[in-house]
């Protein structure tokens, strides 16, 4: 960072301590890990630490009410997803869990406090904590650009709740709903860490090492796959990765990734077509990645998602299926899990999210940082960190005929695919590390 910026959050951490004397900042949402919010919240809160009383709390839910939840959440990127309704009876389950969590709430939340919560999954505490006495803050991290009645149908659903905030926070502009009180509206991008395990250097050969102890390479490394951990103590990766492919990837291939929770609008069987049919891409290997199913307690739908993946790979010629590897990566330690993801995007020679509809999108955020070519779906947060053409190719995400052209055109032209990955890292650099987001 420039040191006009690290002053500037310097500042604002200053003035943050003087304003929270005495309160502690609570944060609250549905996952400890999985997902991009969980990830937003490991990595920055960190650095508020040392000046503020911070903590980090985690609604728990029974799998009824996070069907009910990920209806919403495909509802506010305009999806029916599974088209069950939000009646009375759906607010039933909804109001009755979100109790349970406003007892356990309250006694870690004193009056004063400010609580930011993030996403549907825990908004109905909203109302509760500031009868309590706290200060809170909603924060919407998904969204379309262009409302329709699906999407009012979630608004309705929520909208009491985001009310009684204080004040809610979108990463766009395009996804402020109506009805809310537009001077308590501001507008906060996320970021990354570069610091993180997820996204610090690593050399090739470490990452070949990484790769081949998972199980996404073929074996051939000859340094062990260690990493030390953020409070310097050394390990090794020793778990597997559940593979589901014909042979392992072989040493020195090129490789698409794109690394994604299984959710259908990542489109994970939509990137698998389009890789597959392009006749240009022959001898390049494409892995699909993403956490276990079971890691992710508020995503209901994920093993339905990977069970149709699977599916579609079995329906592909051999010739083709064994170039495509479909890989559920080891979550049950999380320095683990991010240091392996780091080592296959750094090993990757292009990423791609070919999303469906995106909030905002940190998978394109990391690869941006690694200097990897991107080839991405022009929908939601995506189109706000790459300018088509400059730091990035942008596609419309169900045209797979053009997804498959615009991968193979950077295999084509590696010059040209170089150049966006330096463009790319300066993106990030510019716009979407910590003091900008902190400091927002």
């Amino acid at each position: 960072m420039g040191d006009g910026e690290v002053e500037r959050f310097n500042e604002r951490l200053a003035r943050a301590r003087e304003v929270l004397r005495g309160r502690t900042l609570v944060h609250i949402n549905s996952t400890a890990e999985g997902g991009g919010v969980a990830e937003l919240l490991r990595s920055n809160l960190g650095y508020l630490s040392e000046a503020l009383a911070v903590r980090w709390l985690i609604f728990e839910g029974d799998p009824r009410f996070f069907q009910i939840t990920k209806r919403i959440h495909n509802r506010l990127h305009g999806d029916l997803g599974d088209f069950g309704s939000l009646g009375p009876d759906e607010r039933a389950h909804y109001d009755a869990v979100t109790a349970e969590n406003l007892a356990a709430a309250r006694s870690f939340v004193q009056p004063g406090d400010v609580v930011v919560v993030h996403d549907p999954q825990p908004l109905g505490l909203v109302p509760g904590l500031v009868e309590h006495g706290a200060h809170v803050v909603w924060t919407c991290h998904v969204g379309v650009d262009t409302a329709n009645d699906v999407m009012r149908s979630a608004w309705e659903f929520l909208l009491p709740f985001a009310r009684a905030a204080a004040a809610t926070t979108f990463t766009r502009r395009a996804y402020v709903w109506e009805g809310l009180d537009q001077d308590g509206v501001a507008v906060i991008p996320p970021c990354i860490d570069p610091l993180s395990l997820k996204n610090v250097d690593l050399e090739p050969d470490r990452c070949q090492a990484i790769m081949s102890r998972t199980g996404l390479g073929d074996g051939s490394a000859r340094r062990d796959a260690v990493f030390e951990r953020l409070d310097g103590a050394t390990d090794r990766v020793v778990r597997r990765a559940d593979m589901l492919e014909l042979a392992p990837v072989p040493a020195g291939a090129p490789i698409v990734t794109q690394v994604s929770r299984w959710d259908r609008l990542k489109d994970p069987a939509g990137v698998l077509h389009g890789f597959a049919d392009d006749p240009g891409l022959d001898g390049v290997h494409l892995i699909l990645a993403g956490p276990s199913p079971s890691s992710v307690a508020d995503d209901p739908e994920a093993e339905s998602v990977l069970s149709d993946l699977r599916d579609t790979w079995l329906s592909q010629p051999v010739s083709k299926r064994e170039r495509i590897h479909i890989a559920n990566l080891p979550t049950a330690d999380v320095d683990e899990n991010a240091i392996i993801v780091n080592a296959l995007q750094r090993r990757s020679n292009v990423v791609t999210q070919k999303s469906l509809a995106e909030g905002f999108g940190l998978t394109v955020t990391e690869a941006m940082w690694k200097e990897r070519p991107m080839v991405a779906g022009r929908v939601g947060g995506i189109a706000d960190q790459i300018e088509d053409g400059v730091q990035g190719l942008l596609v419309d995400p169900r045209d797979l005929q053009g997804f498959g052209e615009a991968v193979r055109s950077l295999f084509l032209d590696k010059h040209r695919a170089d150049a966006l990955g330096r463009a790319a890292k300066q993106r990030v650099r510019d716009r979407f590390l910590p003091p900008q987001y902190l400091g927002a």
